[in-house]
C-alpha cells in the first residue's frame, strides 16, 4: 500500500530530483505503521517543508523543520537529509549520527541507491573531523548517557558520535547500581566502552523486637521437675554439618571463556580501526585530488571501491567485536555470581545435656537458630 509520503514525493519528484542534496523521500513503512496517523501528516508536512527550505539554500530554517520530522517520525529519508543539512551547518557530530543511521536502513531500490554513494562520502568527511565511542553494557534496556545527555537504550543500534576530547559515558537501569566511565577521544578515532551494572543492594531490615540472631545461641530449660518426653537424658543428637564446600571448576571454565571473549573483542576491534582509518585515508586522497565517489570518474572508480570495501570490512569487524565483548562479559558477570551468591546456611541443630538437681532431674536444650 502507498503512503502518504510516498505519494508526495512522487507528485513532487521533479522539484526533489532537481535538488542535488537531497534524496527523494522513501519512508520505511514498518516504522511509519507503529505511530499515529496525526503524527505521520504532521512529520511529512515538515518533511516537505524541510525539503524546499534546503533547496533555497535556507540550511537554518530546513534543519528546524527536518528535526521536527525527525522526532515524529525518524526514517532513514529523514535522516539522511536532515545529516545533509547537519552537514550544510558545520555541525558534523549530528551529521555524522544521521547519515549513518540513514545508511544502516537504507532501502533496497534503484532510486535510493543513487543517493546511498553521496551520504557514505559525506559520513566519511564528518567522521574524519569527529570521534566514535562503542558502548556495550552487559544489561539490556539500560539507559546510556554521554556527558549527561540521554543517546539511548542498550543495545545501542550504532556508535554514538562525540566531538575529540574526554567524555563520561553512564549507563542506568532500575534496581542496578549505575556504572560510568571517563574515555578520551581522538579526531577520527574510536573508543570501546564496556559497563558492567551490579545488582543494587537492598536495605537491611530492623529485627522485630525479641527475635533471635541469626547465629545466636540459646538455653531453653525443658521440664526440670521430670524428663521431657521424647528425648531421654543424654541422648545422642545429629552433629553439626559444615556447608558444603563451591567447586572452583565452574569459575575457572567461565573465566577462561571471558578472557578468550575479550581477546577476540580486543583483536577485531584493532582491526575494525585499522580497516576504519584506511577508509578515512582513502576518502581524504580522494578528496584532496577534487575526486568524487557519488558518480566517480573512471580513474577513481577503483579507489571508490576500496573506500566502500574498507568501510564495510569495519563495520563486519566492529560487530563480531560488539558480540565478543558482550559474551566475555555476560561469562564474567556469571563467574562473579556464581563465586558471590549466598552459600547454603547452616543447619540448625540441638544439643541435650542431662540436669539434676535437688528437686529432680530434666535435661537442658543447646542449640542455635
Amino acid at each position: 500500500m502507498m503512503n502518504c509520503r510516498t505519494l508526495a514525493v512522487l507528485l513532487t519528484a521533479a522539484n526533489v530530483i532537481a535538488a542535488p542534496e537531497i534524496a527523494a523521500a522513501q519512508p520505511a513503512p514498518s516504522q511509519e505503521t507503529a505511530r499515529g496517523a496525526d503524527d505521520v501528516k504532521r512529520a511529512d508536512a515538515s518533511y516537505r517543508k524541510g525539503l524546499r527550505l534546503y533547496t533555497d539554500g535556507k540550511y537554518a530554517e530546513a534543519e528546524a523543520e527536518l528535526q521536527s520530522a525527525w522526532e515524529l517520525n525518524p526514517t532513514y529519508d529523514v535522516a539522511y537529509n536532515l545529516g545533509l543539512t547537519k552537514y550544510q551547518l558545520k555541525k558534523h557530530k549530528e551529521a555524522a549520527q544521521h547519515l549513518s543511521f540513514a545508511l544502516r536502513h537504507w532501502p533496497l531500490m534503484k532510486a535510493a541507491a543513487e543517493k546511498r554513494p553521496e551520504a557514505e562520502q559525506r559520513l566519511a568527511v564528518s567522521r574524519a573531523l569527529v570521534g566514535a565511542v562503542n558502548v556495550v553494557v552487559g544489561v539490556a534496556g539500560a539507559e546510556v548517557l554521554v556527558d549527561g545527555t540521554a543517546v539511548g537504550k542498550t543495545p545501542l543500534e550504532g556508535a554514538v558520535f562525540v566531538d575529540p576530547g574526554e567524555h563520561r559515558v553512564e549507563a542506568r537501569l532500575e534496581g542496578y547500581a549505575p556504572a560510568s566511565q571517563m574515555v578520551k577521544v581522538a579526531k577520527g578515532g574510536t573508543a570501546e566502552v564496556m559497563l558492567a551494572l551490579a545488582l543494587a543492594k537492598s536495605e537491611p531490615q530492623a529485627a522485630a523486637p525479641g527475635a533471635k540472631a541469626a547465629d545466636g545461641a540459646s538455653t531453653l530449660g525443658a521440664g526440670f521437675g521430670a524428663p521431657a518426653a521424647g528425648l531421654a537424658p543424654g541422648a545422642p543428637v545429629e552433629p553439626v554439618q559444615p556447608p558444603p564446600q563451591r567447586s572452583w571448576v565452574p569459575v575457572l571454565a567461565l573465566g577462561a571463556a571471558s578472557v578468550v571473549g575479550l581477546g577476540v573483542g580486543i583483536g577485531t576491534t584493532v582491526a575494525s580501526n585499522a580497516a576504519s582509518d584506511d577508509a578515512h585515508k582513502q576518502s581524504a586522497a580522494i578528496i584532496q585530488g577534487r575526486g568524487q565517489c557519488v558518480k566517480p570518474e573512471s580513474s577513481w572508480a577503483g579507489p571508490c571501491e576500496q573506500v566502500r570495501n574498507d568501510a564495510s570490512r569495519a563495520d563486519t569487524l566492529g560487530n563480531v567485536a560488539r558480540v565478543a565483548f558482550i559474551a566475555s562479559g555476560a561469562f564474567a558477570i556469571a563467574a562473579a555470581t556464581y563465586v558471590l551468591w549466598p552459600k547454603p546456611k547452616r543447619s540448625e541443630s540441638a544439643v541435650a545435656l542431662p540436669v539434676v538437681h535437688s528437686d529432680g532431674a530434666g535435661i537442658a536444650v543447646m542449640g542455635a537458630w
